[in-house]
């Protein structure tokens, strides 16, 4: 099957058992297949969980329905900081994005690897619901902490980088510059950093020991070129040097503020390389907190996913429970094409779904801005969310 018509986008559904729930599968199967392939189907299977009362249901239901938003929202934070932390190898974001031991690859997952989740909970005590809830929370603050501190330190790095990069006008010059391009420690000389468009370098060249008084004949040479200016040096009295700058101006030729400080220049470098192996060191482990955690998270989702599944179909099926789950892989080409076959396939079971679908009028529990509304039970699980380009 040609994959650029696949899309990363998963439809859960659910529909009620026919004489088995096989047959609800063959079914759904010979539908979906008999028309040029719309889906990639598979069952998806979730255990057989303990039913609490209506109430205990209808609670659930909303509370896994933010449960849902929530887990997603960790899945998509952690998948677009490992885009951010990879930086320059966005290709191989994918690669890092796996989930169940490498069985769902998110860029382009088989339904079946999404299906064989294994389910962690096998009835409806708060305790699994509440436990999804804390490992995701504390996945979310984990990556809040760490996020911050790798940050904090790539953010300082690039302050850093950023100072010895541009143009000589702005840029550190601290690695351009050597001792023996200054006079030190006299007490009537100085050395002065100029920078020269290379435009009016000729005229430097012609007028330098003449915009003041007192300075000293041929001590300007070329230390430094980037694409439009030379960082020349000059030596003249300390007391010119007021004179100098102010004519220097009137020709364009920008005076730099510096000193020669060795010692602050020696730290400066020293800060840059402690920077640089702290941000190499933490890479590793961040990158491998993301695999891990990531996989954690979107396992997680399924988990909500399936909950939400279950708990859906026996609200609207009824009891004793008896439906099947499917996971459908729909092609991009004939989404609307499948829509129409899942209709024709479940409509009966729901004999105001056509007023629904239609209704502009609010109906009670039923938010349509939220979820779709169709005859079958419905969930979408989108992977778009997790491509970066």
């Amino acid at each position: 099957q040609d994959k650029g018509t696949k899309m990363t986008e998963f439809w859960l559904i659910s529909a009620p058992g026919e004489k088995t729930c096989q047959q609800t599968w063959e079914k759904l199967h010979a539908a979906t297949t008999k028309h040029n392939n719309l889906s990639t189907n598979s069952k998806f299977s979730i255990p057989d969980l303990k039913v609490g009362t209506l109430d205990v249901l209808v609670g659930l239901s909303d509370e896994l329905a933010k449960l849902d938003a929530f887990v997603e929202s960790v899945v998509k934070k952690v998948a677009q900081y490992m885009a951010d932390v990879l930086e320059d190898s966005k290709d191989k974001v994918q690669e890092n994005l796996l989930a169940n031991g490498g069985k769902v690859l998110t860029l382009n997952p088989e339904p079946q690897c999404l299906a064989d989740h294994e389910f962690c909970c096998s009835s409806f005590d708060p305790l699994p619901f509440l436990f999804t809830f804390k490992g995701v929370n504390q996945i979310d603050n984990d990556l809040k902490a760490r996020a911050s501190a790798y940050n904090n330190l790539k953010g300082n790095l690039q302050n850093l980088e950023r100072k010895n990069a541009g143009s000589l006008l702005t840029r550190s010059l601290a690695d351009i510059v050597k001792k023996e391009d200054f006079v030190l420690d006299s007490e009537y000389l100085v050395t002065l950093l100029v920078i020269v468009p290379k435009l009016n370098y000729n005229d430097w060249v012609k007028q330098y020991e003449t915009l003041a008084e007192m300075v000293v004949p041929r001590s300007s040479s070329v230390l430094f070129e980037d694409q439009d200016s030379y960082l020349c040096n000059v030596t003249l009295f300390r007391k010119a040097v007021d004179d100098f700058k102010h004519k220097a101006r009137e020709y364009k030729f920008m005076v730099r503020d510096f000193q020669y400080n060795e010692e602050e220049m020696k730290a400066d470098k020293e800060e840059m390389n402690r920077l640089s192996t702290d941000k190499k060191k933490q890479f590793g482990p961040l990158v491998r907190w993301l695999k891990v955690n990531f996989s954690e998270a979107f396992i997680a989702w399924i988990h909500v996913k399936a909950l939400r599944v279950f708990v859906e179909s026996v609200l609207r099926y009824g009891l004793p429970v008896n439906f099947q789950a499917m996971l459908l892989q729909p092609n991009k080409k004939t989404m609307k094409k499948l829509r129409e076959v899942l209709y024709d396939l479940y409509k009966h079971l729901d004999s105001s779904a056509a007023a629904i679908i239609d209704a502009t009028m609010d109906i009670p529990g039923l938010n349509l801005s939220q979820q779709e509304y169709y005859p079958y039970v419905y969930y979408k699980i989108d992977c778009n969310l997790l491509e970066f380009k």
